[in-house]
């Protein structure tokens, strides 16, 4: 493996976060705590992959400038900048969630799990959405 090949690390890492996460809110839902609980921390493992592996791409290449592609490049800034935004602001939300299960302070840990979860959902969606568009879609056009 190559550092040429980390984005599509990355993007296969958000895809997989995105799968457990979904797969722990469904398993909640149907009040399989263990499972829930599993799947969760399997979620928090696979984004810190994830997060690790971004960084250290882009410590060594720097940013890829997406085509002139009018309204399509107006799409992707329209998905990326919430998506950078809002990545940055789940971290702590995301370990203040992980605190609160981990303390046993269950409302708590619902009452900010329930804005959590839909912003760790899509920072992941569009991770994959912004590496197809840039690695995939219009590498070069």
């Amino acid at each position: 493996m190559t550092i040429q090949d980390l984005p599509t690390l990355n993007a296969s890492l958000n895809s997989l976060a995105g799968v457990l996460l979904l797969s722990g809110y469904i398993a909640i839902k149907k009040n399989k705590r263990e499972l829930h609980r599993n799947l969760m921390i399997s979620a928090l493992i696979v984004s810190s992959a994830f997060l690790t592996s971004y960084l250290i791409y882009h410590f060594h290449v720097p940013s890829k400038k997406f085509p002139d592609l009018g309204w399509i490049k107006t799409v992707y800034f329209l998905i990326l900048f919430p998506h950078i935004i809002l990545a940055a602001v789940m971290v702590p939300m995301i370990l203040k969630t992980f605190w609160h299960a981990y303390k046993q302070e269950w409302e708590k840990h619902k009452k900010i799990a329930r804005i959590t979860f839909p912003i760790w959902m899509y920072v992941s969606v569009t991770g994959v959405i912004v590496y197809l568009m840039l690695y995939q879609w219009f590498p070069g056009a």
